[in-house]
């Protein structure tokens, strides 16, 4: 089970990349079904077909532009640098003091 939408459709673009290398092949939706996908991702057939009718390369695209939007939003700080024990002119706590 996917646990998170991005998670899912990697999993949806997995199944259709299975279908489409087979199908190319002229292997049938049913061979394809019971010995690539249904023993490998444990779903059902009507499952397996609503996966190929997925529109999962724009809904990747979405959650993308979503993830930059947000790290555009609401910025990290990395507090590597601002490490105070690694300043001139301080006594680092290691140094022996009389």
């Amino acid at each position: 089970m996917a646990y998170t939408r991005k998670h899912l459709l990697q999993r949806i673009r997995e199944v259709n990349e299975i279908y489409l290398r087979e199908h190319e092949r002229g292997v049938s939706n049913e061979y394809i079904y019971a010995h690539y996908i249904r023993n490998k991702y444990f779903i059902s057939r009507a499952t397996f077909y609503d996966y190929l009718r997925c529109p999962y390369e724009r809904q990747i695209q979405e959650l993308d532009a979503r993830e930059r939007l947000k790290k555009i939003q609401n910025p990290t700080i990395n507090f590597e640098d601002y490490d105070d024990r690694t300043d001139e002119g301080q006594d680092s706590p290691s140094e022996d003091r009389d």
